[in-house]
């Protein structure tokens, strides 16, 4: 070696350069965006969280990278509903690690938490709380419902472990073909009803226009027949045969019936 220094003064410049780069190397990380680092050293995991970047760390240290991001979880089940009929439900979990409590995760779980906490959760939440809930409510839009009621549930499951729940997502409901075709006749009797209802409504305020319209023609001719009287009906009569008189046409006109209104007898 010292043959190979002494031959070679260039080497030992070398292989300084290669020790400093490997120590450099063993002493930094990268944690990318939307992750955090969990540092592990020989089994004794620290306290200190890597944030997003490069970070110094102690040569050996083992760097587990936790993402912090939303993520979704998909499950399929069947369960049976309140009065004992099974239904396929597809739901949703959108969910997120607390940055803080990555370490604490990482400890007492370990890396594959999804599987370990929050499947069986979902699971077991799915089933119990459909069992509240009628097959009806699953298909009408009462299910964001116990969609809502879903997410209290694993709410409160998953908030003690350092995992946070945003939102819980009935994706799809299938029922039993033999409901499904009772809810959909019952749905269509209902709107049915309602447009009976609106058609009979309408009736009746036209109904109610035409009485009005004719209570008001009604007053309209007992207001004109007050004001008629005999002497009118003789002054009118009186000018319907002076105006008859300005014509050049041959006529004979009979006046004084007991109407008091001229009649035509011949026109010529």
């Amino acid at each position: 070696m010292r043959w190979l220094l002494a031959t070679f003064p260039g080497f030992r410049g070398g292989l300084l350069g290669l020790l400093v780069l490997a120590v450099v190397y063993l002493s930094t990380t990268v944690v990318p965006a939307g992750h955090v680092g969990v540092q592990d050293f020989f089994g004794r995991v620290s306290d200190r969280l890597l944030p997003p970047g490069i970070a110094l760390i102690v040569p050996g240290t083992h760097v587990v990278k936790f993402s912090v991001q939303t993520r979704e979880l998909k499950e399929s089940a069947a369960v049976p509903t309140s009065e004992g009929l099974i239904v396929n439900l597809d739901v949703s979990l959108l969910f997120r690690l607390r940055p803080d409590a990555a370490g604490r995760v990482y400890k007492t779980i370990g890396t594959r938490f999804e599987g370990v906490v929050i499947d069986p959760q979902l699971r077991a939440v799915i089933r119990d709380v459909t069992a509240e809930y009628e097959a009806k409510f699953l298909y009408s839009a009462s299910r964001e419902v116990v969609a809502q009621n879903m997410f209290r549930h694993i709410q409160a499951a998953l908030a003690p472990r350092g995992i946070e729940a945003e939102q819980v997502l009935l994706r799809n409901v299938q029922l039993p073909d033999l409901l499904t075709t009772a809810i959909q006749e019952k749905l269509q009797a209902e709107q049915q009803a309602q447009r009976m209802r609106f058609v009979l409504d309408r009736e009746r305020q036209e109904a109610e226009r035409k009485r009005v319209e004719a209570q008001g023609i009604a007053d309209f001719q007992a207001i004109v027949a007050r004001g008629i009287s005999p002497e009118l009906l003789k002054w009118k009569a009186i000018e319907v045969a002076h105006e008859l008189s300005k014509s050049p046409n041959a006529k004979i006109i009979v006046l004084g019936d007991k109407s008091g209104l001229p009649i035509i007898l011949t026109d010529k």
